[in-house]
């Protein structure tokens, strides 16, 4: 183990995560526990002045005690550059202000080390990620153009579409091949959103869950299966999925295997991605979560085995 370092996090406020389910949570928990010191503050105080990259930091106490998980201290404007290691742990939507977020946080990458780093995080948007591997995912169509989509739906028969930068669930919509919303569907996201939609063809194997594989540095650590409820098409465990313990398949490490390469050389430290059947559909790079469920059903301690890759690439960067 190396030396206590300074952690500062970039998270969505502490008091509104709910810690049974919250990866950002057993991260810092686990950091707690190694005796590093932890600092915390919101995506909407990090300032750049001067060439300085700084926000107002708290120093932040955590106990596993739904209700009463945190305490903060006096806060202290802070030039991030003096901290050993910044977790980018806000929530999607990955927006504007998330790239922002980023362009900001590589000023100081990788003297301090941000995790995940922030230019290959702007660069590799978890649904366009994936479609460097063609060959690992299902029939997918990016496009603005609705002929395009009427045209990809007339060749797949049912098909799911979903927002391209979208998260959570949100705006997924499964189309059948008869389905007579897709014109109102298509206005309605042109409403909503300047960006392409996605749309991939469906799979029913889906209905047997949507599977969630953690990776650290390249390697695959743990999963966890997400069922959808009976009367919804997602399987996102906050929209009603539910989560059971499961392992990984072969062709599932050969996914891992294959895409292992590319997130090291991006410096991707966690990476979740998923798998419908025998199909990646996304690579997710922002805030990867399903650290506590992969622990709660007797899976490794990916928090620990995470921090374990972060203290030896602090390591080696001091030589």
């Amino acid at each position: 183990m190396s030396g206590n370092l300074k952690v500062a996090v970039q998270m969505d406020h502490v008091s509104t995560i709910q810690i049974e389910g919250d990866s950002t949570f057993a991260m810092c928990l686990e950091a707690q526990q190694r005796g590093h010191e932890i600092y915390h503050y919101t995506p909407a105080q990090l300032s750049l002045r001067d060439g300085v990259v700084y926000a107002p930091v708290e120093p932040m106490t955590l106990q596993d005690k739904e209700g009463d998980h945190y305490t903060l201290g006096p806060r202290e404007r802070t030039d991030l550059a003096t901290m050993d290691v910044v977790l980018l742990r806000q929530d999607p939507p990955f927006d504007m202000s998330y790239i922002t977020s980023t362009h900001l946080l590589e000023r100081i990458h990788p003297q301090t080390l941000v995790v995940n780093d922030p230019a290959w995080v702007r660069n590799s948007p978890e649904k366009i990620f994936v479609t460097e591997f063609p060959d690992l995912m299902p029939d997918t169509l990016i496009t603005s153009d609705p002929d395009e989509v009427a045209a990809f739906r007339r060749d797949m028969g049912d098909i799911i579409i979903k927002p391209l930068y979208g998260n959570g669930g949100d705006g997924v919509f499964h189309l059948r091949e008869d389905d007579r919303n897709l014109s109102s569907l298509l206005e309605m996201f042109e409403h909503m959103y300047r960006e392409p939609l996605i749309a991939q063809r469906y799979l029913p194997a889906v209905r047997s869950g949507d599977k969630r594989i953690l990776l650290v540095d390249g390697e695959p650590v743990g999963a966890i299966n997400r069922v959808p409820a009976e009367t919804d098409a997602r399987s996102n465990m906050h929209v009603g999925g539910r989560a059971e313990p499961i392992d990984l398949t072969e062709r599932e490490r050969e996914i891992c295997a294959r895409i292992g390469p590319s997130l090291r050389e991006r410096g991707f430290l966690l990476v979740g991605i998923d798998v419908i059947g025998d199909v990646m559909t996304e690579i997710n790079v922002t805030s990867p979560t399903g650290l506590r469920e992969v622990r709660k059903f007797g899976g490794a301690d990916i928090a620990a085995l995470l921090w374990d890759a972060i203290e030896a690439k602090r390591a080696a960067a001091q030589g």
